[in-house]
């Protein structure tokens, strides 16, 4: 539901967590997740509604007359504050793959429908991965042939474990297990024999064969499966109690594909990703299951550096390995030991260079921007009843910008938003500017000379804090590029200004 408007008097003058202020290390490791508002977290809940109405949108067909989901449940968290968790559409909508239910068979979304949370797995199985390495079982420089002599063939002799981690191993993205290898072991040896597609440490290529294998790796150094341990290591001591494979509670789970090869019919309450059905329903790429208020959990765990309610998952040390960007070499693909970083194809105005997170191909996205200690969750069923209908990436975009724009953005004075490309702004004493574009936006930055315009200097780089500029007569002008927005452009400045294509800010 949308948030109803309250009086102003409840925003209290201090603003904790303003974007422009970036947190720095770990909140509190006892910060605990409680129900809040907007208000009383000190945001703006304009943007929000804003953001919890296009998603209603979104269910609507678009502009190949599909919609992007069915239903889907949005959470924010602020401080450790749950300032929304909204609900919209059905769990289930379709009997196959274009025919709708009788309204009396639907079934609504709920705020704790389990949902197949497809790759996001993948971060559950690398936490597990680096317990082993804080239990001194597993080494991530190591070869994984130390552990698995199995993979070491074929070229995957030098293979590392940070190298699954951060997918630059070189093994490609996927072969179809379920259809071409009859059994459990036979499709795990697959994996162990495949040969890399490109030399090793020399490309990023998004690959469920990295994880899979760390699961195996898991299970091997551990002496437990992949489910038990993720069970006994992450979901049991943070009491995540909806969250973990091949769910029982069938009925509270979110239908995903009606998939006719393999000929399962209409998918609910078993993994949708037909290599993870094929072995059993857990594998380290897919397969796990939970709710969003679960994974808010595991998010503030992260944003507590590794504990929660005083119980402790990893350590600060792990936590800060697993959101370090092992990937410089590849500037578009930024990859801690399991999550990924600053993407703002889906992390939207909360990317930055600290910001973490992962998607599910189900229609599930989460982000965890440590700068402003938030987590925005969206999850939908987006391939119910067809995974041909649409990517759901705007839709990620619209629920991260939601929660970027409705931090603060506030200067000590009066400011200015750009808004339109190529927009100009013209002062006479500017004091400071805040950048936070799309990479290729520029600001450029000019002053005058007494006959003309005089280029001094383009910012293109987000660094979330203002920044002083020269007292002397300025003019700014934008110019957008990139295919994304960030949080945007401010000028703060005193005296006489012009402005085209800008508009007055108050936050």
């Amino acid at each position: 539901m949308l948030i109803p408007a309250l009086a102003v008097a409840l925003v209290t003058a201090a603003i904790p967590g303003h974007f422009d202020q970036p947190q720095d290390g770990f909140a509190n490791p006892w910060t605990t997740l409680r129900e809040s508002n907007p208000y009383w977290a000190n945001l703006d809940p304009a943007p929000i509604n804003t953001a919890l109405r296009q998603l209603r949108e979104f269910q609507k067909p678009q502009a190949n007359g599909k919609p992007l989901f069915a239903g889907a449940v949005t959470m924010y968290v602020h401080d450790g504050k749950i300032v929304t968790h909204d609900r919209t559409g059905y769990a289930v909508l379709y009997k196959d793959q274009e025919t709708q239910l009788p309204e009396r068979e639907r079934v609504p979304m709920q705020k704790d429908t389990i949902f197949d949370f497809a790759s996001i797995s993948k971060l559950f199985t690398s936490i597990a991965v680096i317990q082993q390495v804080e239990q001194n079982k597993v080494d991530i420089d190591e070869r994984v042939a130390t552990y698995l002599p199995e993979f070491g063939v074929n070229g995957k002799e030098n293979i590392t474990v940070k190298q699954l981690l951060t997918h630059t191993s070189g093994l490609e993205p996927f072969i179809a297990l379920w259809k071409l290898y009859p059994d459990v072991p036979s499709r795990i040896k697959a994996v162990m024999d495949v040969k890399p597609k490109s030399t090793p440490g020399t490309t990023y290529v998004y690959s469920d064969l990295n994880l899979i294998t760390l699961g195996e790796l898991v299970h091997r150094v551990s002496g437990k499966t992949l489910d038990q341990a993720v069970r006994d290591g992450i979901t049991k001591p943070l009491n995540m109690k909806d969250t973990g494979y091949n769910p029982k509670a069938k009925a509270r789970t979110a239908a995903t594909e009606f998939q006719s090869a393999p000929p399962r019919g209409m998918v609910r309450g078993e993994v949708h990703d037909e290599n993870a059905w094929s072995l059993g329903g857990v594998a380290g790429h897919a397969g796990v299951f939970g709710t969003a208020k679960d994974l808010a959990i595991l998010g503030q765990t992260i944003l507590n550096g590794g504990t929660y309610q005083g119980r402790r998952i990893l350590s600060e040390h792990s936590v800060e390995l697993m959101l370090t960007n092992f990937n410089q070499q590849f500037p578009d693909n930024a990859h801690g030991l399991g999550f990924e970083l600053d993407q703002r194809w889906y992390m939207g105005g909360l990317s930055g260079m600290g910001t973490a997170g992962h998607t599910g191909y189900t229609g599930t996205s989460f982000v965890i921007d440590k700068a402003s200690r938030s987590i925005a969750i969206l999850l939908t069923n987006r391939v119910h009843p067809s995974r041909d209908w649409g990517s759901v990436n705007p839709a990620r975009r619209v629920v991260a910008d939601g929660l970027a724009n409705a931090l603060a953005v506030k200067a000590n004075g009066r400011q200015w938003r750009a808004t339109t490309s190529g927009g100009t702004l013209t002062a006479d004493r500017p004091v400071e500017v805040f950048v936070d574009v799309d990479k290729g936006d520029k600001l450029t930055i000019q002053h005058w000379d007494g006959t003309q315009w005089q280029d001094v200097r383009a910012i293109t780089t987000t660094s979330r804090r203002w920044v002083p500029t020269e007292p002397v007569k300025t003019r700014f002008v934008y110019t957008k590029a990139g295919q994304y927005n960030g949080r945007g452009v401010y000028v703060h400045a005193r005296g006489n200004v012009t402005a085209e294509g800008w508009s007055a800010a108050s936050r």
